[in-house]
């Protein structure tokens, strides 16, 4: 879990949290659409395969998916994730939130708080961002970040993603990771 004051990220409980990640889904279709196709199979069942699919990785170490809480209700959810077949030196960032939870710095606090984790798991020298070029929002949060346009990437469905990469050395800049962990 990680706390940040009115924010918390935490795994997500299969159980307890089916119900409001279903009702928070269900009330951000129409926001999440254009860069969401999963939306628009929404269902119940499909939100609790999700969450049991997320326990299975989360326990296996290649997928670490948080609920976004703010104020005590959930908002959204972000992950930390190695992409299928990617080099092992890159973990990559997604995140979507609640229209009502939007222009108010929660995905970029919880990408922060991402980026912290990502440089603490052994030989991660890249972290990454992708998204829908025409998704300005989730630019200007790795733009925020310090994240830089590093190409692009076809997707499953034969778009195209921006891909935005923070170095280790960028997000720490002095070295203090590496006299730490030294």
């Amino acid at each position: 879990m990680i706390e940040l004051d009115d924010l918390i990220l935490r795994r997500f409980d299969r159980e307890a949290d089916l119900s409001e990640l279903h009702q928070v889904i269900e009330e951000s279709r129409e926001h999440l659409r254009p860069w969401m196709s999963w939306v628009d199979e929404h269902s119940l069942e499909r939100t609790a395969a999700f969450l049991e699919r997320r326990e299975e990785a989360w326990a296996a170490g290649r997928d670490f998916t948080c609920a976004i809480v703010l104020n005590g209700a959930m908002v959204g959810a972000c992950q930390l994730f190695r992409r299928e077949g990617g080099p092992v030196d890159v973990l990559e960032i997604g995140y979507w939130l609640h229209p009502a939870a939007t222009g108010r710095g929660v995905a970029t606090r919880a990408a922060r708080a991402l980026v912290g984790q990502a440089f603490r798991f052994p030989g991660v020298d890249h972290v990454e961002i992708s998204h829908d070029p025409a998704n300005l929002a989730s630019g200007a949060v790795a733009a925020r970040l310090g994240f830089t346009e590093h190409g692009r990437r076809r997707t499953e469905t034969g778009g195209e993603d921006l891909v935005w990469r923070l170095t280790r050395r960028q997000a720490d800049p002095g070295g203090r990771e590496d006299e730490r962990t030294g």
